[in-house]
This record gives C-alpha cells, structure tokens and sequence, in this order.
C-alpha cells in the first residue's frame, strides 16, 4: 500500500460521514471539568472507559486510566503501542473536558451536548476544543495502519480530563511517568490554524500570569456631596495606576515586562503571519508595541490587559464615594520573561510611581507557563516538509501560540520537542456559546495528519 492509499482511506472516513458520527458521538459526554457536581466527575471517567478506551485498543494501544493525585482534576488515560525497540516514538495528547456547557445561550437551534450540522458547520460543545481534534489524530492513525498493517514506529498518548481547570495534576502524573513517558517528540493537537483554509503548526504557547489590583481607602460609602473634595476616590487612584503599567496604547512601561526574546531568527518567522481576517474583530492598528509588526506583538512579545474592572455598584449607581476598587488584570507573556519576576517588578513599578497603597493579589490559579521551539528545529522541518507534500499549498509556521496550553509538562519535564498541529480556526467560538468546526477544515486536517505518520513511518523522522 501507498501514502495516497491511506490518504484515501481517511478522506473516505470524513466522506462516508463515520467522522460526523464519531464526533457526534464524543460531543454527548457532557465533560463539563468546571462543573464541581458528582456526576460530571462521573462523565470524565466514562469519556476515557468508554469513548475513548475501546477505541485505542482496536488500535493495539495498551491502556491504563490512572487516578489524579490533585483533588481539583480528573482522571488520566495512558495509552501506549509499541511495535518494536529502536523505532522513533512519537507522544500525542489530547483533553476530552470542555468548558461549561452555557445552556440556554446557545443560538436557537443549537444546544452544547448534541452535533448539530448546518452548512459547513458542526456545532458542539468539544467539537473544536479538543474532542474533534484528537479524534482526527486517531483517525489519521487508524488508517495509516489499515494502509501498511504497521505504523512504522511507536507512539504513546496522554488523554486528560482537567486542561480547562488548568491542567491540576499533570505535572505530578509526568513526574511520576517520565520513564513511561519517553519519546522523540511530541507531535499533537490543539488551538486554531491562523486561516482556516492554510495548516498552522507552532511549537510553543505563550504564558499568562492574572491578578487583582485593589485599592481600599476607606470604610463604606460616602455621600459624594458631603465628602466629595475631602475621601480620595480609590476608582479614580487605580485608574492612574493602571496609566503607570501602560501607555494610552497598551504599550508597557514596566521595564521587566518588555522582553529581550524577539531575535531577529524569530522575527523572520513571524514576518508574513496573519493576524486579521476571517471572522474576528477588526485588528486595531494602533494598538500594542508601536515598533513591531501586528505579528511580532501577538506572537513575539508581551501583552496586558484588564479584564475586568468595579468600583461601586455599577448596575445601581449612587451618589456616593466608593471606598474600594478593583481590576482583574493579566500578562501573556513570551519566553524571556522570568513568570516568578511578573508580580515583584510591578510591585517595584507601582512603588516606584507613588502607588504603595495599590494591592496585588495573585489569583491562586495560574497560567501555563510560556515555551518555543527554534523553527529551524528538525523536527519542525520534517513536519513543515509533510504537510507540504499533502496539502499541496503555504503554511503557517508559528514559534509559539499567542494563548497557553500545557505544554510546559511537555517540555520542561520531559524534555520533548513539541510540535502542535491545530484543527481548528480562529472563529470557532471555543469557550463560547456556538462552539463549532468547519467541515473542510476536519477534512483536510485528517488527511494531512495521515501524510504526517505516514512519513513519520516510512522515513523514521528527522536524521
């Protein structure tokens, strides 16, 4: 058999509509990792005993579903096949927990637990994120093995149940699996493609660090007549102090958070990546770092913004002076920049400008911490070079997500080069009512990932 038989054999699974079914399928465990209730702890662990483990062992994938030792996650699924000692061996990953499912603010016709096609879409809560994307990389493995009888080389996978609570958990299971874990590289899926109809690969994630400013002046609220001129108003000092992070542009003035990371290797990476188009909000021009590229400021730089901010009762406003305020406010940040450093040095900034009385809290929950692999790698080459070869057209070639992932673990712990190949797009509506897929983009991502392990077992990767 041949590369364009497997190729075949996976266009024929989207065409003959066992991918819509099998999506549809995954879509119904309601794997809400967010819901605290018992029966969507219960729903975690029948997505990996029943959706996902019967699948792998037709496969010959050996598995183990392995308990989290953090209280806040779910469970994990192991899997492993291993065809013969001395063959590259690749890991894969996927998350079959979503974000909540928000019945009841879905477009009418739609709802988050039941695949709903119109057009070229599907509609689903996990249909995008990350049910459909691990599913493709099954597929594609599937057929590669019913084309040659054989994969070619060895691959593990990692399925867990905690990624939207913030991965709880799987550093512990990959510090206690390292040995179990090895491989050559990390080859999975996750994330949106920068234009649906052009393949995206990136080899890393930005970080993020959240955290409260809060500023108390006084006890209760205060008759703005009678005390207006004599109680500071504490919306008015965060205001100020939020002026001090950035200029009127977003530009950040805190001299520690401006990294020194951008070389000129990563700004030939970034120079003809998109950033507008497609159904997202129109691109502001002149927002961000004014001397870079909409690219090199999404991609190759640090970003913050306040996600919130309160003071007072803005749905019932009185005439009164607050005595507290409150913005929730984040750092993306990009490698270069030391996450353990983000806090103190705006301590440093905000004291610095007079605003001691200004409060950081950290939230409790942290961010992914930020990663990128050089794109002269050679595994980033011998994936860039396949997907080429299927595809037939450009692609996206990305040094690190603009979001987070947990690719850390990969990473750090592991020591894996990491290459994620995403089959999703950037309108998906993942975390939102109206989540979805595109059907074309399913489609082409199945066959280019059944050309990825189809050279992957023919070649034995990079030299």
């Amino acid at each position: 058999m041949t590369r364009d038989a497997a190729i075949s054999r996976v266009s024929d699974y989207f065409d003959g509509g066992r991918f819509q079914a099998d999506l549809g399928d995954l879509v119904t465990y309601r794997t809400e990792s967010q819901n605290p209730a018992p029966e969507a702890a219960a729903e975690m662990r029948r997505y990996l005993e029943e959706a996902m483990r019967p699948r792998l062992e037709r496969l010959g994938f050996t598995c183990e579903i392995i308990e989290n030792t953090d209280p806040r996650g779910g469970p994990f699924l192991l899997g492993e096949r291993i065809e013969a000692e001395g063959l590259p061996t690749i890991l894969t990953y996927g998350h079959g927990d979503t974000v909540r499912g928000q019945e009841g603010m879905w477009r009418e016709g739609l709802e988050p637990w039941r695949l709903i096609e119109e057009g070229e879409r599907l509609y689903g809560r996990g249909a995008a994120d990350n049910k459909g994307q691990h599913l493709i990389n099954l597929a594609a493995l599937e057929a590669v093995l019913d084309a040659r009888g054989t994969l070619g080389f060895n691959v593990k996978i990692v399925l867990e149940m905690s990624e939207e609570v913030g991965s709880s958990g799987l550093n512990a299971l990959f510090h206690a699996q390292k040995d179990r874990l090895g491989a050559d590289v990390l080859i999975a899926s996750d994330g949106p493609r920068l234009q649906p109809e052009v393949p995206t690969i990136f080899m890393g994630t930005r970080g993020g660090t959240t955290f409260d400013l809060v500023v108390e002046t006084h006890e209760g609220a205060h008759h703005s007549g009678n005390w207006g001129g004599l109680l500071a108003d504490p919306a008015i000092i965060l205001a100020h102090a939020l002026a001090e992070i950035t200029d009127r542009r977003g530009q950040i003035k805190v001299p520690e958070w401006r990294p020194t990371s951008l070389t000129n290797s990563i700004r030939e990476a970034l120079k003809d990546l998109p950033v507008a188009g497609g159904e997202g909000p129109e691109v502001d021009p002149d927002w961000g770092e004014e001397s870079l590229t909409p690219a090199e400021r999404v991609f190759g730089w640090n970003s913050f913004a306040v996600l919130a901010m309160v003071s007072g009762v803005p749905d019932a406003p009185v005439n009164a002076i607050s005595g507290w305020a409150r913005a929730t406010c984040q750092l993306r940040y990009v490698v270069g920049t030391d996450p353990q450093e983000i806090v103190p040095a705006l301590r440093r900034h905000l004291d610095a400008a007079g605003f001691e009385r200004v409060q950081i809290r950290p939230h409790d929950r942290g961010f992914f911490p930020a990663t990128r692999l050089d794109p002269d790698h050679p595994w980033v080459t011998f994936v860039g070079n396949s997907i080429r070869r299927t595809s037939g057209g450009p692609l996206h070639v990305v040094p690190n997500l603009a979001g987070s992932l947990p690719n850390d673990s990969f990473t750090d712990i592991l020591g894996l080069p990491t290459i994620w190949v995403p089959h999703s797009y950037r309108g998906c509506s993942q975390h939102a009512p109206n989540e979805h897929v595109l059907k074309p983009v399913c489609r082409d991502a199945l066959r280019i990932m059944a050309g990825l392990f189809w050279d992957l077992g023919e070649t034995g990767g990079p030299a």
